[in-house]
């Protein structure tokens, strides 16, 4: 208790390097933290359901990752038929579903998924309300009670107030009448890490919510997971769930499949993986960018130790009289080097305790921050024990590293040499000394985090400036979600158009026209392509996107028309089918031939179904589609007028409006109006092109953000350390610099004397740095686009950076040496 009393009272007489201290180190771990909570929440968190480790997810083909989908038919095999290879089985929605809690033309959407009955029981799940549902519910068309859904907290608070009376209520959901019969409980948010679903609903309600459209009977939308059974280990759940693949593939086989289709179906392995984190999408996507700023971080919280080391290093020094005394006086040596670690120990506790104060806010605003307006992210940063223990662990690895140092060279005082040198000014350190390592050290780690910020920096600006082949700014994206249930697919195509002829009427509108897929929406339809007298392509070499559109769809994008004609009032149902390409579906395909007139098919893997030819009648411009990373893909478009009308017909679509002038955003409401004076039932949505192209861009842009923040911050701290370390040799060697000056050195001779160890110590920093910058440069190849990780451009002017702030850094105390006094230092030696 002696040293601690001790160590608070060294504390309070120097606030100010405490107050520095402090903050250091609560920048340096709360970064860290905030980062390790992401890094928590996304990888390492289970489900926050009983025995979470028993869960796994079934894979219809482990190579497809993540999440390997099912059929419903084939969900039903397994439910029905082989419930008892595990010993709970429930499957759920691939994705989570945007639902409209409003009525008539308003919009009110939460994002929710659909699951099976025995999603709440195998989950081990209680309601906080009411009740879950059960498989009695899960019934095509509702259960005997009718549709039941269950809402999560967060929802129950938003809209109802939390009213303890909400079970039972009915509410519209896309216009379909639900009972509410639970509310989960606050602390569970979905088993699709990343985000958070308001809603669930029985699989078996999906038919009333899509009418024609369902997807029970076709498409694989769902993903199902499994308790094991006592005992039962991943391992031996597969090898039974392999043991009856064949009976689920025959049972699930399409009628008309062909041969090959057949083969393939049947020699596709199932497989088994551990679900205990649950399921997640953001988990691929995020991973690689979260783990390099987590380790920017690192080297953040490196540099602010090394400052702190040589805080500690020269108060250490500037107590050496009374470190002799204590000896002089019988203290032993340990208890020298205790108090100096009990001090780096308090330190560190301090910075931790408000570092983690940091971390708390610093995590959910980096959360708020990976949300788009089309996705929301939702991570659960709340402490565990994982993050307090990482807390701890970092806080005592920083008063280790800052403190060890300080706490073994206190005991090596000797009293008479203290003595001796209190009166006069220290000689000149031989070689750099290691509190000049230390700064060293810091210029080399700065580099590297300046050179990835400015390797980060230089990827952003280049994707947020390409040439992607359409405008950006005046084009307004309209979702137009059609009442599913009610809404004959026959009348949807008539209806879309009616919707864009009168959009394109509305004063302001420049042009407007129907699609299926947006430009980098996340969404893409991909099809084989077969051209008449072309070359025979393989996989995936014979595969281009498309998209279904109506006629002024380009004029809208402002892509330019290379040949031919857009689509027109021609291109009917019951007219030849015809098509439009872009230059690099016309290199691929067609293979430098004149496109116009050309006749492209897309194959059918059914036996007997033979598919129309299209006459390519346009050629457009190339312009990017699914990702701005990629290359331009081939991509071919068909008009919405001559697509068959059957089931699944564009029961979701966009209306594309280009503003004549000034912001699209001013066109919201007249063309809300306009829409809804053709059907004021469809729901709609407004997003600008621009920001959705920019939400493409959420991962370049936080880690461009994130790293040029921290090598800032590294910038900053590299100078401090640089200066103070410049400013302690100085005093150090004051009674030297003034002799030197007594007997007739000129001012610039001293500055160039004491830049002399500033410049060794930036070129040793700097050379290490460069080496290393160069190696750990392959580590984020991935995540860079239009430059080598080894740019010369960015390593050169990210040195030069450095070098400037360090000069910067060292030239305040070399001036403030060339000014000192020879007589008053002569008459203080």
């Amino acid at each position: 208790m002696s040293d601690l009393r001790t160590a608070v009272r060294t504390m309070r007489a120097t606030p100010l390097v405490t107050l520095v201290v402090v903050l250091c180190l609560a920048l340096g771990i709360g970064a860290n933290t905030a980062m390790f909570s992401i890094v928590n929440s996304l990888l390492l968190r289970a489900l926050p359901v009983e025995r979470a480790d028993r869960l796994v997810l079934l894979l219809s083909n482990p190579s497809v990752t993540p999440n390997s989908p099912w059929s419903n038919p084939a969900w039903e095999q397994i439910r029905d038929h082989h419930a008892d290879l595990f010993q709970e089985t429930f499957a759920f929605s691939r994705r989570t579903t945007r639902f409209n809690l409003a009525q008539g033309g308003q919009t009110d959407f939460v994002e929710g998924v659909y699951a099976s009955g025995r999603y709440f029981d195998a989950l081990r799940l209680q309601s906080l309300l009411g009740r879950p549902f059960t498989a009695d519910d899960d019934r095509r068309g509702g259960g005997a009670n009718g549709p039941v859904a269950v809402i999560s907290y967060a929802l129950w608070q938003r809209r109802f107030g939390g009213s303890t009376d909400i079970v039972g209520k009915t509410q519209t959901i896309d216009r379909v009448p639900f009972a509410i019969v639970g509310v989960m409980p606050p602390n569970f948010f979905g088993t699709d890490v990343g985000s958070k679903s308001d809603l669930i609903l029985p699989i078996g309600t999906e038919p009333l919510m899509r009418g024609r459209d369902s997807l029970l009977d076709r498409a694989s939308w769902l993903l199902i997971m499994a308790r094991l059974k006592d005992g039962q280990t991943i391992e031996s759940a597969e090898q039974a769930l392999r043991g009856v693949q064949a009976q689920i593939r025959e049972a699930t086989m399409p009628a008309n499949a062909s041969a090959e289709a057949r083969a393939r179906h049947f020699a596709t392995p199932f497989g088994v993986q551990s679900a205990a984190g649950g399921t997640s999408t953001m988990r691929a996507r995020y991973r690689q960018p979260i783990l390099a700023i987590m380790a920017v971080v690192v080297l953040v919280l490196l540099i602010a130790c090394a400052n702190v080391a040589n805080l500690f290093l020269a108060r250490a020094s500037a107590r050496r009289r009374e470190f002799s005394v204590r000896l002089a006086l019988g203290a032993s040596r340990w208890q020298l080097a205790r108090q100096q670690l009990v001090e780096a120990l308090l330190l560190a506790a301090s910075g931790s305790a408000v570092g983690l104060v940091i971390a708390v806010w610093a995590s959910a605003l980096l959360v708020r921050q990976l949300s788009t307006s089309a996705t929301a992210v939702f991570l659960d940063t709340s402490l565990d024990w994982r993050v307090l223990a990482f807390t701890a662990s970092v806080g005592i690895a920083v008063a280790v590293l800052f403190g060890v140092v300080p706490a073994l060279r206190a005991p090596r005082t000797e009293p008479i040499d203290a003595i001796r040198e209190h009166g006069r000014g220290a000689g000149a350190e031989r070689g750099i000394g290691f509190g000049g390592a230390l700064v060293a050290g810091q210029v080399a780690l700065c580099l590297v985090l300046v050179v990835s910020a400015g390797l980060f920096i230089r990827t952003f600006t280049t994707l947020a400036t390409l040439n992607v082949g359409f405008d950006r700014d005046p084009v307004l994206l309209v979702r137009l979600d059609v009442p599913q249930a009610s809404a004959e697919p026959s009348q949807r195509a008539a209806r879309y158009e009616r919707i864009a002829a009168t959009v394109r009427a509305t004063p302001g509108v420049a042009h407007a026209a129907i699609s299926e897929v947006t430009p980098v929406s996340g969404t893409i339809t991909d099809v084989y392509v077969q051209a008449e007298n072309g070359p025979q392509l393989a996989p995936p070499q014979n595969v281009s996107y498309r998209n279904v559109i109506t006629p002024d769809w380009f004029a809208t994008y402002g892509t330019r028309l290379v040949a031919g004609r857009d689509f027109d009032e021609r291109d009917r149902l019951a007219s030849p089918p015809v098509a439009m390409v872009n230059e690099t579906f016309a290199r691929r395909f067609l293979q430098g031939a004149n496109p116009l007139g050309r006749r492209i098919r897309n194959p059918s893997s059914t036996p007997g179904e033979t598919r129309p030819w299209m006459e390519v009648v346009g050629v457009v411009a190339d312009a990017t589609y699914l990702s701005l990373r990629a290359a331009m893909p081939p991509t071919m478009y068909v008009p919405l007028a001559q697509q068959p009308t059957g089931s699944g017909f564009f029961p979701l679509a966009t209306l594309s409006v280009r503003a004549a002038s000034g912001s699209p955003l001013w066109l919201e409401r007249s063309v809300g109006d306009a829409i809804a004076r053709v059907d004021s039932n469809i729901g709609i949505t407004f997003t600008p092109l621009k920001q959705q192209v920019d939400a493409a861009l959420v991962q370049e842009r936080i880690v461009a953000l994130l790293s040029g923040w921290f090598s800032v911050l590294a910038l900053l701290l590299s100078a401090l350390g640089l200066y103070g370390v410049t400013a302690y040799a100085v005093n150090r060697r004051r009674t030297e610099i003034g002799i030197r000056m007594a007997i007739g050195a000129a001012p610039a001779r001293v500055v160039r004397l004491v830049l002399a160890r500033v410049t060794v110590l930036l070129g040793v920093g700097v050379a290490i740095g460069t080496a290393a910058s160069m190696w750990a440069s392959r580590f984020i190849a991935t995540l860079l686009y239009g430059l080598e990780p080894r740019d010369p451009v960015t390593l050169i002017s990210s040195a030069a950076i450095l070098a400037a702030v360090g000069a910067l850094a060292g030239s305040l105390p070399a001036c403030r040496a060339s000014r000192v006094d020879p007589a008053e230092v002569l008459r203080e030696g």
